[in-house]
């Protein structure tokens, strides 16, 4: 073993006598594409559960499309939804905390976007549905496709909004985020979840998974040096720098193995189950 190697597994066996939360994030950390939440995963959300260490997803998906799979990995309690814009509670049904962008940031970052990167799309998604313009393409159902209209209808009577969603066909997501940040920079936060598509994912100024996981954990008394967390893409990169014990996936984005404390092996291969049973074993 390197010293570089000995340094690190001095520093995870001294935070595992100690930790309290696992924050994870779910696809591409836990989910590997196009297949369901292994075996192995599941039994170490159980033993961490069995051991008084709760397991909070933090996930960008909004609520509806984490409930089913909270159901399949037996997860209770409370969930951080849309990057941070929602906390979902999973045993009343409900969303506990929200927070929305204000109605006047919405037209301005739309207006600042639209000659920045020609042929841009938005959708807006809400508590209670999603509604698009006819350029945002999607691939699938929804599930609560409320209007398919111009922006201004989009707004129109609209629940308040938590995520604004963009796509620019033809423009990497890595780089439709640095030029929104261009151009939007301290209006709103500006991420995205898949460095293989043409989409960035906006939320109100001060919002991400960080934000709202401290708030989620403060509430049980935990603080961030309690807290273990595991991502693969640029959503993950404040919750990977604030947690006490980080980890990106080993396939991740290089931003979240930059901001990492660790790397886990990849989703694919039962990475963060195999984290979890260390930290498990050394505590």
């Amino acid at each position: 073993m390197t010293s570089e190697a000995a340094a690190v597994d001095t520093l995870e066996t001294e935070f595992a006598r100690t930790w309290k939360l696992v924050a994870t994030d779910l696809d591409g950390t836990v989910i590997p594409r196009d297949a369901p939440v292994s075996a192995r995963t599941l039994a170490a959300f159980a033993a961490c559960d069995a051991a008084g260490i709760p397991v909070v997803p933090v996930t960008g998906r909004p609520p509806r499309w984490v409930t089913p799979l909270a159901a399949e990995a037996g997860l209770r309690g409370q969930v951080v939804c849309a990057n941070g814009a929602i906390v979902y509670d999973l045993d009343a049904d409900a969303v506990v905390r929200q927070h929305p962008i204000a109605v006047d940031v919405l037209r301005e970052v739309v207006a600042r976007l639209r000659p920045a990167l020609p042929g841009i799309g938005f959708a807006l998604e809400a508590v209670v549905g999603f509604r698009r313009e006819p350029q945002y393409a999607t691939r699938f159902d929804s599930g609560l496709e409320q209007r398919v209209a111009e922006f201004d209808e989009l707004l129109r009577d609209a629940p308040p909004v938590v995520k604004i969603l963009a796509k620019c066909p033809g423009v990497a997501s890595d780089e439709m985020v640095a030029i929104a940040r261009e151009q939007v920079d301290g209006l709103v936060n500006v991420t995205h979840s898949n460095a293989a598509d043409s989409l960035v994912e906006i939320m109100a100024a001060g919002v991400s998974k960080a934000s709202t996981l401290a708030e989620v954990a403060a509430e049980r008394g935990i603080t961030a040096a309690g807290v273990v967390a595991f991502g693969d893409m640029p959503n993950d990169l404040e919750m990977l720098r604030w947690a006490g014990r980080s980890y990106a996936m080993a396939d991740g984005h290089p931003e979240a193995i930059e901001a990492a404390d660790g790397v886990a092996p990849d989703c694919g291969d039962d990475g963060v189950a195999q984290v979890l049973e260390r930290l498990l074993r050394a505590r």
